[in-house]
């Protein structure tokens, strides 16, 4: 028998700015990396003899919590990534649910009939997940082994593996980031004996689910910011509540059921030179997702390093929070590149 331990990433760039990430390889948060330090914890005592991960850098650098700790190597395999969602790709779930609010419900409720252009089907990652998972199981008889996968794709695997319909498959629930699965494969034949565990998440107060509600509603979509170029109507409505919009560089406009709440300006090099929201809409964890405009559109440019300055000594802990460090001056830096950090 192989005991296989299929473990969700931590939470990464997607799951902090909402944006939907299918074969993009972004990065892991700050809470991304606590939630690793609370699952390196959790196996501190677990032997392991074997950790294969999904290639992208999100379920490559989560492995570290188990391949580094117990000095084993990386198998990364193509296999076990996210769903491909083609066209899908960089756009915010917010936008995807104003530009294709039906197939967004047959995502979330009805993924048989799922499809946009450049996309897998459901039966496409079935056929490269499972084989991947049973040459696993066959190659480590008695022994016990890691995967690290993600979210869409291992409520799939997991619910046909447990025999479920694909109509109970949309209606089950979400894995937690770092969320532990557990399955045992003996004579050809896959059992799950537990699903979708965080509770070493919940003991330290680090659930990714818990902070988010998309998950209970019945389309299971969410009320979020979308963007777009700034317009001089956005620019008047946000210049009205003290906004001063610039006018140099690429500007643009953070809105909210259509209603301007605030903007973000990218100047060469990497630099923010304005990010604002409006103060009647701060206070409600929307001055978060504006960054993953930032980090999207320089990142594609090559950049590897966000710079912003920021002199209100109240706002450093919140840019803090989502990865800047001190620079020179009032400077604040944001490494966005795929340098591994030497330490989890």
């Amino acid at each position: 028998m192989t005991r296989i331990y299929l473990i969700r990433h931590a939470e990464a760039e997607g799951n902090l700015y909402r944006i939907a990430h299918g074969h993009y390889d972004s990065l892991i948060t700050e809470r991304g990396y606590k939630q690793i330090a609370a699952l390196r914890d959790r196996f501190a005592d677990i032997h392991i003899d074997a950790v294969y991960a999904s290639d992208l850098f999100r379920t490559r650098t989560t492995a570290r919590a188990i391949y580094e700790a117990k000095g084993l190597p990386l198998h990364p395999t193509p296999a076990f990534r996210e769903v491909g969602i083609g066209v899908w790709e960089g756009h915010t779930w917010q936008e995807l649910s104003m530009m294709d609010p039906e197939e967004l419900h047959r995502f979330n409720r009805d993924m048989t009939n799922w499809h946009v252009e450049g996309s897998e089907t459901v039966q496409d990652v079935l056929n490269r997940y499972i084989p991947a998972l049973r040459t696993i199981g066959e190659k480590y008889d008695g022994k016990t082994v890691a995967v690290f996968s993600h979210g869409t794709a291992m409520r799939l695997v997991l619910g046909t593996l447990q025999g479920l319909s694909m109509e109970e498959i949309n209606r089950s629930g979400h894995g937690d980031n770092t969320a532990v699965s557990l399955l045992e494969y003996e004579n050809g034949q896959f059992r799950v004996m537990y699903r979708d565990d965080n509770s070493h998440l919940e003991a330290k107060g680090l659930s990714t689910l818990a902070r988010q509600a998309w998950w209970k509603d019945k389309r299971m979509a969410e009320k979020g910011e979308y963007y777009a170029p700034m317009t001089d109507s956005d620019r008047a409505v946000l210049n009205q509540r003290g906004g001063n919009v610039p006018s140099e560089g690429h500007v643009v406009a953070v809105r909210y059921e259509d209603e301007p709440i605030g903007g973000v300006q990218m100047l060469p090099g990497g630099v923010i030179g304005w990010y604002w929201l409006r103060p009647d809409w701060r206070g409600k964890r929307l001055g978060i997702p504006p960054l993953g405009q930032a980090v999207q559109y320089f990142r594609a440019q090559g950049v590897e390093s966000l710079r912003l300055c920021c002199a209100d000594d109240g706002l450093r802990p919140f840019f803090e929070s989502l990865g800047f460090v001190p620079g020179e001056g009032d400077e604040m830096v944001k490494y966005i590149g795929y340098r591994e950090r030497e330490t989890i």
